[in-house]
């Protein structure tokens, strides 16, 4: 009886295995599938009641296709994340073998699924605000007045206080897959108020920086490093900048 519970228990987690590998693909195509629906919609009723109508339909198609552009690129942001939120697919700190088995792994590859090409087009694409009302929908704590120029690579897990500035190419990660390990650890990033984070620096899992820190254009901050408060960091990896450098 032992050896058949612990068999019956195997062929569960291999169901489980299988399962969750069929919605990493299902879900992303059943969403940006369903994109495409409102593009659709408008070219239908374009092409059906104006473009072949008179001459002026084919001068504005052009403005048309942009719009349609624009506006595909907005459902599939907002319906990504709406789908993140309404069912709070996130993840937690912690340390965890990277198998689909553990739901945190599956939670954090579905989000990778559906936000890496979204972020990656916003790289492309700067649209203003509409990045931060994105971000703060997949999760991310953003205070008021603040900009987010580089790349947040897990929102769920970053938080900014007021006035934060992140300059271009810096990037902000929350998670480490140890392939040596075959782990997945994830730890929050906390950005004080009135911090400043140079273009190209690189923020590790565990950071905190505290009220009006500030890191280097290029710095590299460490694992768990906590940055003090008011205190300039340049390096790589970063250290505090002393007033004799400032001299320099």
């Amino acid at each position: 009886m032992p050896q058949l519970h612990s068999s019956n228990k195997k062929l569960g987690r291999s169901a489980l295995w299988y399962w969750r590998r069929f919605l990493l693909t299902f879900i992303p195509f059943l969403l940006f599938s369903l994109c495409l629906f409102p593009i659709i919609v408008m070219h239908w009723f374009y092409f059906q009641y104006f473009f072949y109508q008179s001459w002026w339909g084919l001068v504005v198609f052009p403005f048309f296709l942009l719009i349609s552009l624009v506006i595909l690129f907005l459902c599939c942001l907002f319906i990504t994340a709406g789908v993140i939120r309404l069912f709070h697919i996130t993840y937690n700190e912690g340390t965890y073998p990277y198998t689909l088995k553990e739901k945190n792994v599956f939670h954090w590859m579905l989000v990778c699924q559906l936000y890496t090409p979204m972020r990656k087009l916003l790289d492309a694409v700067p649209l203003g605000s509409i990045k931060t009302i994105y971000l703060r929908t997949l999760g991310m704590k953003i205070g008021s007045n603040c900009l987010v120029g580089g790349v947040i690579k897990d929102p769920c897990m970053t938080s900014f206080g007021d006035n934060v500035t992140m300059g271009e190419y810096a990037v902000l990660y929350a998670h480490i897959h140890d392939k040596s390990t075959n782990t997945l650890h994830i730890q929050p990033v906390t950005i004080g108020y009135n911090c400043v984070i140079g273009a190209g620096a690189l923020i590790m899992p565990g950071v905190q920086m505290k009220r009006g820190s500030v890191v280097g254009a290029g710095g590299l901050v460490p694992k768990n490093c906590v940055l003090n408060k008011g205190k300039t960091y340049i390096g790589h990896p970063v250290k505090e900048k002393t007033k004799r450098q400032g001299k320099g």
